[in-house]
């Protein structure tokens, strides 16, 4: 009945339930169950056959509600949630919910003076969803006599007068012009895909330093521009919901088909990115819109965005996350000191992390090898916190829980780096390390300097083959073994859907295999799309190069310098 990052949501709710009063939260059911009373006792829906009709809930709106007003700091009793993002199928009533809750924001939510927002890039489109709180409105018998509207066709403010004389207001609001400081209690984002910009959401949210427990609400179809400021909260709020990013103050709702889904011929799977199905929008005007786009082709990426939550200029996540989750654990890497490892190490200097992975082979099967791995990651502490800040990820929380290393400036220096790996390399001894081209002969000087020996070994990037040698052992004849980025992302991934590889657990390594997308040459075979991933994937690079060379190991001639090795070389692969 729900897509997976609605089902993600809602084991968030239950395991918070369990383990949120450790982290300061808890669960306030009358605060939940007076929100969701608010609706059918107050509003009116309108326009129809809806006109006038008490706003009752539907299950998958009460879910939100309660969600967004039920959860609790225990310390201060303020709400959880400062951050809201709804993506459901079009004909879901998303701009009547919105307006429902902006109405509940200004007058039922005790906050002196508050200033509630229908917001949007244009000022028209913002109209669109405040028209629908005016109609609530003039449709409540109570609401009517305690809200006071200023103008007429349109309506441009709702205005509320709280018990202690203290006046409210509820308008729209737009970045088309200059604004003169709004101080928000409720911000109220309407179809977000149409925002061309984060300017509007901007403005809204430094107002909220001004309000104790302000609220973003943002609401919308699927898009098709990934540089967007929709897609980008898209995938905060599925990372969120997944467990991927920690993001204890946003709430996310977003509808999806599941992978294998097909909405043109199974309409099983309809309700997924359409909550309200049978509700709001009918079976059979969604059967009118599939036969639309079997009819004219033309139509189809529009009806998939609009009506079934698929990005349609978009990429699909090419890591499975219930598979790569399923490979974490807790690694001891002193229990391993009796297996062979083999490394990885994908190199950066300023905006990305440099990564060095350790696979262990605790079972050296042929094509059935079972690994062990970890990585560590070292970036320049002087650019941190803007890169945490553009990439939307908590990059200050995983440097002081540990899970990487900020390393002091603004550029990583090679001679830092050089010092760490040789201390990593001296402690677990690995056969062979696997290396990008990029940076080596710098990194090499370094280690040079310091008398430090690493086993390293260069693995191309791109579609670029290493051919390393002929081999007549193997029973279906000569092959050539050769180190190239394509076959070592098969062996990676065969690993980890097959779960012969257990991964140390860091969250910002789970951050980038959720962020993987493949490129294919034209005889199919893939490599990472770095230019197209949906954030950082440096750890995915140095992991499935240390699986590479790990399957390779038999194959490789005594460890030498890179400027020993005839077939190195400082153009780029």
């Amino acid at each position: 009945m729900a897509g997976p990052h609605v089902r993600n949501a809602a084991s968030r709710h239950l395991k918070d339930l369990e383990e949120g009063p450790s982290r300061g939260l808890f669960w306030d059911v009358d605060a939940a169950k007076r929100a969701i009373g608010f609706f059918p006792r107050n509003l009116r829906l309108n326009g129809g056959q809806f006109e006038g009709i008490p706003f009752e809930l539907h299950p998958s709106q009460a879910f939100r509600v309660g969600s967004l007003f039920g959860w609790k700091w225990k310390a201060t009793g303020l709400r959880r949630f400062r951050r809201f993002y709804d993506e459901e199928g079009k004909g879901n009533g998303k701009s009547p919910f919105l307006a429902g809750i902006g109405i509940y924001l200004l007058v039922a939510d005790g906050e002196s003076r508050a200033e509630i927002y229908a917001a949007a890039a244009k000022k028209d489109q913002a109209m669109v969803m405040f028209r629908d709180a005016v109609a609530m409105r003039d449709q409540s018998p109570v609401l009517s006599k305690r809200i006071s509207s200023q103008g007429m066709n349109p309506v441009w403010q709702l205005t509320y007068i709280g018990k202690n004389g203290d006046k409210r207001f509820f308008k729209p609001i737009s970045n088309e012009k200059s604004q003169s400081g709004p101080r928000p209690h409720g911000a109220l984002c309407d179809e977000v895909h149409e925002h061309p910009n984060r300017d509007t959401i901007d403005m809204l949210e430094r107002g909220f330093k001004f309000r104790k427990q302000p609220l973003l609400a943002m609401t919308t179809n699927a898009g098709t521009d990934r540089n967007s400021i929709c897609f980008e909260e898209h995938i905060h709020a599925v990372n969120v919901a997944a467990g991927v990013v920690d993001d204890d103050t946003t709430f996310s709702f977003v509808c999806s088909l599941d992978e294998g889904d097909n909405w043109e011929t199974d309409p099983g799977c309809w309700v997924k990115a359409n909550p309200l199905l049978d509700v709001t929008v009918t079976r059979e005007y969604l059967e009118g819109v599939v036969e639309q786009a079997r009819m004219i082709p033309g139509k189809r990426n529009g009806i998939a965005r609009l009506h079934f939550c698929e990005w349609t200029q978009s990429l699909t996540a090419a890591i499975k996350r219930e598979a790569w989750m399923a490979c974490g654990s807790s690694i001891d890497t002193d229990e391993l000191s009796e297996f062979p490892c083999y490394g990885g190490l994908d190199l950066s200097q300023t905006r990305d992390f440099t990564a060095f992975t350790l696979t262990w082979v605790t079972d050296a099967t042929r094509d059935a090898e079972r690994f062990v791995s970890k990585t560590w990651f070292w970036t320049p502490a002087g650019t941190l916190k803007q890169r945490a800040d553009s990439d939307q990820a908590p990059y200050e929380l995983w440097r002081d829980q540990g899970f990487m290393e900020a390393v002091p400036g603004d550029r990583l220096k090679y001679s830092w780096l050089a010092d760490a790996l040789a201390s990593l390399n001296a402690r677990y001894e690995p056969v062979e390390i696997g290396c990008d081209q990029y940076g080596l002969e710098r990194l090499s000087e370094h280690l040079t300097d310091i008398g430090a020996i690493l086993p390293m070994t260069i693995h191309p990037q791109g579609f670029q083959k290493r051919i390393l040698e002929k081999d007549k052992t193997r029973p279906d004849g000569e092959q050539e073994v050769y180190l190239w980025m394509p076959d070592s992302i098969n062996k990676l991934e065969a690993a980890i859907y097959e779960q012969r590889i257990l991964i140390d657990h860091n969250p910002l390594l789970d951050s980038m295999a959720s962020s993987v997308v493949y490129a294919e040459n034209r005889t199919g075979h893939r490599m990472f799309d770095k230019p197209n991933a949906f954030g950082r994937i440096d750890g995915m690079v140095s992991q499935a190069m240390s699986v590479g060379v790990a399957t390779c190991r038999s194959k490789f001639p005594e460890p030498v310098s890179p400027w020993e090795n005839p077939e190195f070389s400082m153009a780029g692969g």
